[in-house]
């Protein structure tokens, strides 16, 4: 038994996440099917994390076991982008260490979230249209509050089956240019729905409609901060093992 890494890219437009899940399309599903029909065995991927339905990722990892040798991993990428759909893209894929599991052992991820702010039509399937002024200066205040090692119940979806809600992030910043604004957070773990519910805050704190961020961190309440901003804008970016 062999242990194979994965790093692919998708746009997650016409998918419901990742993860299998009955009745609905996913990214995993998907690829297990084309990795099992080229392998000649049964192929069951393990990702490095869930994303949401209309979620995109620059980089995203997964790991597999397989019986079969492979023999050229060059031609085997080259199949795998041949038969997958124009959605997913496969980057890398190689031979890696019997214990390497995606998920486990990252120790960062990075996601980054686009917004515009004038209406472009061109962008809408990769970035969240906002039609109202931002103050940046309040907003990165606000990002500046959720560096270190805290419990973000807040910001995370109920009875999700975690042991506790405490992640360490190492990032969090809003950056601009012209009319298009982006949010870049880092951390060792994520919550489910903690990224969206970060930037729907924020936002209604760049308009002034939420004045005491820190309030609604300690508040370990997810009725005390704001909307969940759409899925189209967010992006996993990067992991690091």
């Amino acid at each position: 038994m062999t242990r194979i890494r994965i790093d692919i890219s998708f746009k997650g437009t016409d998918y419901h996440g990742w993860q299998i899940q009955e009745n609905a399309f996913t990214v995993q599903e998907e690829l297990n099917k084309a990795l099992s029909t080229l392998m000649r065995e049964n192929i069951e991927t393990v990702g490095c994390g869930r994303t949401d339905t209309g979620v995109h990722a620059r980089q995203f990892t997964a790991h597999f076991d397989c019986v079969n040798k492979i023999e050229d991993f060059d031609y085997l990428k080259f199949k795998l982008n041949t038969i997958l759909s124009k959605n997913i893209a496969v980057n890398g894929i190689c031979t890696t260490y019997p214990g390497f599991h995606s998920r486990f052992d990252a120790i960062k991820r990075t996601y980054k979230y686009f917004i515009h702010t004038s209406k472009n039509p061109f962008k809408n399937e990769y970035s969240t249209f906002v039609p109202y002024s931002l103050d940046m200066n309040l907003m990165n205040d606000a990002a500046a509050l959720l560096t270190g090692n805290k419990d973000f119940t807040s910001f995370s979806k109920l009875h999700t089956d975690v042991a506790d809600n405490y992640c360490n992030v190492y990032e969090a910043e809003w950056t601009q240019t012209g009319d298009e604004y982006v949010f870049t957070i880092s951390a060792n773990r994520f919550l489910r729905n903690m990224v969206r519910a970060i930037v729907g805050t924020t936002l209604d704190v760049g308009r002034s409609k939420i004045t005491d961020f820190a309030a609604i961190i300690e508040a370990k309440d997810r009725n005390r901060a704001g909307f969940s901003a759409p899925p189209q804008g967010l992006f996993l970016w990067e992991n690091v093992y």
